[in-house]
């Protein structure tokens, strides 16, 4: 059976109550499914800002993309879950990570583990939700194997990156990743729903992406070989959604995100997939 697309969209600015409400208002009438909110310092606080958005809308959902799970204790997290949970009538979709930036540990007075501890704490917190908020789904997003492995096992959505490059003959990344996904899910795999995070994407008619964001994550890959990556889209608004389909229908990816300078010129590409 062919999954039915969700679409996602990233919020970056709360600097009111009022900015908050008519983004999550927009994104809800421009066909979106969640409205995101990332987890750095000096970013907006994602709990707070995630239940005015809940509270502005009715069938929007709301998540996190993702937690740094090193930043809480399972049970501190599992208190404001199940809140959100609550006060947004079951809308709330927990995303979380491993975190990786050394300067947000060290600026929040916090020891930065290693990596392998890192997951296995990501891990920990994933299990302790599990048996305290089993109803909340919880995403997962990362593209190492042992990350990847604890998604597989533990997550109801996979967040994948698209790998380190873009696909180049028999090379593809993307495929192999899932593969892994596959492998370590086992039985569980049918159940997942596959999440790419657009990075790129045109703002105008001219079809150009702005690639700055990608460059950034991505710095060793060519700018065509960036604009064949799984998160980079090109061309027109029908181009765009063929692209997901062929996403849908080769690697199974049925839930996608984008930016939030992404919103108002991707909605033209859920138009063309609904």
């Amino acid at each position: 059976m062919v999954a039915d697309f969700r679409f996602g969209v990233g919020l970056h600015s709360a600097a009111s109550l009022v900015e908050v409400q008519e983004a999550a208002r927009r994104a809800q009438d421009s066909g979106f499914d969640v409205l995101h909110v990332p987890d750095h310092l000096g970013a907006p606080a994602p709990f707070p800002v995630l239940t005015a958005a809940a509270a502005a809308t009715t069938t929007l959902h709301v998540g996190t993309f993702v937690l740094n799970a090193g930043f809480y204790r399972p049970a501190l997290l599992e208190r404001d879950t199940a809140a959100l949970r609550d006060l947004s009538g079951d809308r709330f979709e927990l995303g979380l990570g491993a975190g990786y930036v050394r300067k947000e540990f060290e600026a929040a007075e916090l020891p930065f583990p290693s990596a392998r501890q890192r997951v296995d704490h990501l891990e920990h917190t994933t299990t302790y939700i599990a048996d305290h908020v089993p109803g909340v789904k919880v995403l997962i997003a990362g593209n190492g194997d042992r990350l990847l492995t604890v998604a597989a096992r533990h997550a109801h959505i996979i967040g994948l990156t698209g790998g380190d490059r873009a696909a180049d003959g028999d090379d593809d990344p993307l495929a192999d990743r899932i593969a892994f996904v596959r492998e370590a899910a086992g039985e569980r795999f049918d159940a997942l729903e596959l999440n790419v995070a657009i990075t790129a994407m045109p703002l105008d008619d001219s079809g150009r992406p702005d690639l700055t964001i990608p460059r950034r994550f991505l710095p060793g890959l060519t700018d065509d070989q960036l604009l064949r990556h799984p998160g980079v889209l090109a061309g027109t608004p029908l181009d765009m959604a063929d692209r997901l389909r062929e996403f849908r229908d080769r690697y199974g990816i049925s839930y996608v995100i984008v930016q939030a300078p992404h919103a108002e010129a991707f909605a033209k590409v859920i138009a063309q997939l609904r």
